[in-house]
């Protein structure tokens, strides 16, 4: 008699991609395409106003390794759009591989688009890439806010151990004018304890606003920011750009920091609902 060892098991992974496009036509921003894949999901609130508002959404209840998710948002020549989250996406121990989270952001002429979801938590043993393409016409505008949270203290949770890469490329008409990686891998919790690393926040978020006008909101941002906060502003391309981290010791902490720097930068165009809610 011949035994038959078994396969392992194979866990089902996430292949989700999701995108949404805008116009300014008739005197308001208004879609004009909208494709969603797998657990990918776009939900459009109907709100008085210009901005054009799109809810990302994963069915998928958080990401872990293998997972691939792919966020594609536009605005148009003069379009107005605010991209963010239902909640914050989870991202939970990997059995193996990583979770990848690719963003490609797009404004024409004259247009802004606000791409700020909601928190992105990290549990331990976890592993992410995320990557962030971001092309704007010469003339448009964009604020870009991505936070991470690694274990929610109210929760009890400690991570000890994970894997995090964020990866940034902001373009002008082509031409690069802002560029980061951040990286964590291995002991977390050590370099979140160092003086030079978190001085003991488990809670970060960066804040680029790029466009015109962008340098001249330093000192209202800087008014608003912490003592282990900072900002800064430049021109470059042609291009104003505004940068500001932000460290927190918890989630909360970091979101009351958070969000009047971006209502002050979003300007008229406001904080979606689901922030508040």
């Amino acid at each position: 008699m011949t035994s038959t060892l078994s396969e392992p098991p194979r866990f089902q992974r996430i292949q989700a991609t999701g995108r949404v496009s805008a116009v300014f036509r008739d005197g308001r921003t208004r879609l004009e395409r909208l494709y969603q894949e797998g657990a990918a999901k776009i939900r459009l609130p109907r709100l008085p106003g210009t901005p054009l508002e799109a809810v990302l959404i994963n069915t998928g209840g958080g990401l872990t390794g293998g997972d691939r998710l792919e966020w594609n948002v536009e605005a148009g020549p003069g379009a107005t759009v605010i991209a963010t989250t239902q909640a914050c996406e989870k991202v939970y121990r990997s059995s193996g591989g990583e979770a990848r989270v690719t963003c490609n952001l797009k404004v024409g002429e004259g247009g802004f688009l606000a791409w700020i979801p909601q928190e992105t938590i990290l549990f331990d043993q976890s592993a992410l890439t995320r990557r962030l393409e971001i092309d704007l016409a010469p003339d448009a505008r964009a604020l870009i806010v991505e936070s991470a949270i690694f274990g929610r203290t109210a929760m009890g949770e400690r991570v000890v151990r994970a894997r995090f890469r964020d990866h940034w490329r902001l373009r002008v008409g082509g031409r690069l004018v802002h560029a980061e990686n951040l990286a964590f891998d291995g002991a977390v919790d050590d370099i979140l304890q160092e003086r030079a690393g978190g001085n003991g926040a488990i809670a970060m978020a960066t804040v680029l606003l790029i466009g015109e006008g962008a340098t001249e909101m330093l000192p209202a941002a800087q008014a608003l920011l912490g003592p282990q906060d900072g900002a800064s502003a430049w021109s470059v391309g042609g291009s104003g750009k505004l940068l500001a981290r932000l460290l927190a010791r918890d989630g909360h902490a970091l979101r009351q920091g958070l969000i009047p720097l971006m209502r002050l930068l979003n300007g008229e165009a406001g904080l979606p609902k689901i922030w508040s809610s």
